[in-house]
């Protein structure tokens, strides 16, 4: 890791700038794509999904068949795990539904709003390097519990045309009614425009590399809603002495084994910590399995070292992280002045891990400084919600002229005359 001591503020920005995407070159490469998919529809799905995955496939959606044996391919003990993660997730998840009481905002004057469910969406997993099963688990729970009629998968194929038995698995656990067989561009374009084989969906959810992020931001802009922007996954640490260097270091090489582009940060209040911590990430990134994708990561990442509690809020603040690990004696009340993250991890036993996987809350996170504005996926992602109004022949009369004079001054007569011939009549 790169490591800086005490940098001014106005040198954060470049210090903590993520790692950059050329975008007009990729965008130009997805739009032809996307282009192809909505004219061609299976024909083009079928030739990218050759070219990119080496899968020839003459059946886009998997079979009962298929869905049947996946269980019997995973281990006893995966599929208790993946079990008690779908207990905690639905627990959290469901905690998030509410009823909201009708309001009178004045006699004869009723407002509420209801939360009624998306009627189609469609959920993104990656497979490649790492099948992401997990992420199945924290789409598909909360669209089910907010009462989605139709949640359509995709998920790219091996190159012997099958699907990883433990996304299979659990997509059947938590009631997904349809999978796809389609990764990458494809698959976004193919539940964008929809194609013979493969339904259009409402909103689109899920992570993805670089292209998969570029569609999901190009048919956005053509009217269909998406999760949230997203870009490389990233963890921000910050670490006092209280924090065991070996726990820190583990927690860092977690996130940068998510791959290459992923980004890593430490804050730190003394240059010995930050040196204890990367003796210990060269320790335990020499036995780990993708310690290639690792080290670039960590290639791109710093360490900063700063003065004090404020300083370190304020650098959090302004980096805005994915997720963020507050390994300082002081959580609880630290966590409290932080304005920007899409999840905190507090104390020196909650790894992130644990909010990847299994403690409940959700790991679709807005990344690459979203989390100033955007929240991860909750329950609330997957539903409407409508307001409505009803007033009383009584509440017309104590509304009414309200109405008609800022009507009138905003010169919309037709405005005006809606309430007007109501109030004559009355």
């Amino acid at each position: 890791m790169n490591v800086y001591q005490n940098p001014a503020r106005g040198e954060w920005p470049a210090l903590l700038a993520r790692p950059g995407i050329e975008t007009a070159q990729l965008e130009d490469q997805v739009s032809a794509i996307l282009k192809d998919i909505r004219s061609r529809g299976d024909e083009a799905v079928r030739e990218y999904t050759a070219r990119f995955d080496q899968a020839e496939l003459i059946n886009l959606e998997v079979t009962p068949a298929e869905l049947a044996a996946a269980a019997g391919a995973l281990s006893p003990a995966l599929r208790e795990a993946i079990g008690v993660a779908q207990e905690n997730i639905t627990r959290f998840h469901a905690s998030q539904q509410r009823e909201e009481a009708p309001v009178e905002t004045m006699p004869g004057v009723t407002c509420w709003r209801r939360s009624v469910a998306i009627d189609r969406v469609g959920l993104y997993i990656p497979g490649g390097t790492a099948p992401l099963f997990s992420t199945v688990l924290m789409l598909a729970i909360p669209a089910k519990l907010a009462g989605c009629p139709e949640i359509v998968l995709c998920t790219p194929p091996g190159p012997d045309g099958q699907v990883h038995p433990a996304i299979l698995y659990a997509a059947q656990q938590v009631g997904v009614d349809r999978i796809f067989k389609v990764g990458g561009v494809q698959a976004i374009g193919a539940m964008a425009y929809g194609t013979e084989t493969i339904p259009a969906v409402y909103k689109i959810f899920g992570p993805g590399n670089q292209y998969v992020t570029a569609a999901k931001q190009i048919v956005s802009r053509e009217g269909l809603a998406i999760d949230m922007p997203a870009g490389p996954s990233e963890v921000l640490v910050c670490a006092d002495a209280t924090a065991d260097p070996a726990f820190v270091a583990a927690d860092l090489l977690s996130q940068a084994e998510h791959g290459a582009d992923s980004q890593v940060v430490l804050v730190a209040f003394t240059p010995e910590f930050v040196a204890a911590v990367q003796v210990e990430i060269n320790r335990q990134l020499a036995v780990l399995p993708r310690r290639e994708l690792a080290a670039q990561a960590l290639a791109n990442s710093v360490a900063i070292v700063v003065t004090d509690r404020p300083e370190a809020v304020a650098l959090i603040n302004a980096y805005a992280p994915e997720h963020l690990i507050l390994a300082v004696g002081d959580a609880e009340d630290l966590a409290m002045k932080i304005t920007n993250a899409g999840s905190v991890f507090l104390g020196h036993y909650t790894p992130e891990s644990v909010g990847d996987y299994a403690s409940g809350t959700n790991h679709t996170l807005p990344t690459n400084g979203f989390a100033r504005a955007y929240s991860g996926v909750s329950l609330d992602s997957f539903v409407k919600k409508i307001t409505y109004q009803r007033l009383s022949p009584a509440g017309l009369q104590r509304l009414g002229p309200t109405v008609e004079v800022m009507a009138a001054a905003e010169e919309l007569e037709a405005h005006r005359q809606a309430v007007s011939i109501r109030l004559q009549k009355l």
